[in-house]
């Protein structure tokens, strides 16, 4: 069995050894770049290989030669596709100049006093809801970051619709006394 094997991996050999020269010039009158070409053919051996080897050798030919006219379709709608995205990018022909419009983009981060800005504030925040009775920071942090309504909140805690509607009107109003209108 592993002498049949072994037949069997030769003859493969012998097969990809004869029609590589052929699959490259295919491949290069297809794309029309050597490159290309050049990855089609290694990639059309390997699926070969894969997922065909254990077939008989007379199917070897057809398959192989399907699976490089597919990778060749392939390589060209890549390239259409890819030439219409750059058509809409910036390129200045004259110095052959490409910029790039990802570098272009301002970063959407918050620069790093907005960010300890924002860092105060939240330990503010902490600092006021931790001074809240249970109750009113139970509703506050239900409503305001969890963002259940009502009814939800009031299932959640227990009690009434009503109750919630309190208790987070409380917690607002005794916020905003410790925090300002910015948490509004």
């Amino acid at each position: 069995m592993e002498e049949s094997t072994q037949t069997h991996s030769r003859e493969l050999d012998r097969f990809l050894a004869e029609v590589e020269s052929k699959a490259f010039r295919i491949a290069q009158i297809g794309l029309r770049n050597e490159q290309d070409a050049l990855d089609a053919v290694q990639d059309a051996m390997l699926k070969l290989v894969r997922k065909y080897a254990q077939r008989p050798a007379q199917e070897w030919r057809p398959l192989f030669y399907r699976i490089l006219e597919n990778g060749i379709r392939d390589l060209q709608r890549h390239r259409t596709v890819r030439s219409r995205v750059m058509a809409w990018l910036p390129w200045n022909a004259e110095t052959e100049d490409f910029e790039d419009p990802v570098k272009l983009a301002p970063d959407p981060a918050p620069g790093p006093v907005a960010q300890l800005q924002g860092q105060q504030a939240m330990a503010l925040l902490d600092a006021a809801l931790g001074e809240l009775p249970a109750r009113q920071r139970q509703a506050f942090l239900l409503r305001s970051f969890e963002g259940l309504d009502v009814e939800r909140a009031a299932q959640v805690m227990g009690c009434s619709e009503g109750s919630v509607k309190t208790h987070h009107f409380r917690a607002v109003q005794t916020l905003r006394a410790r925090l300002g209108d910015s948490w509004q």
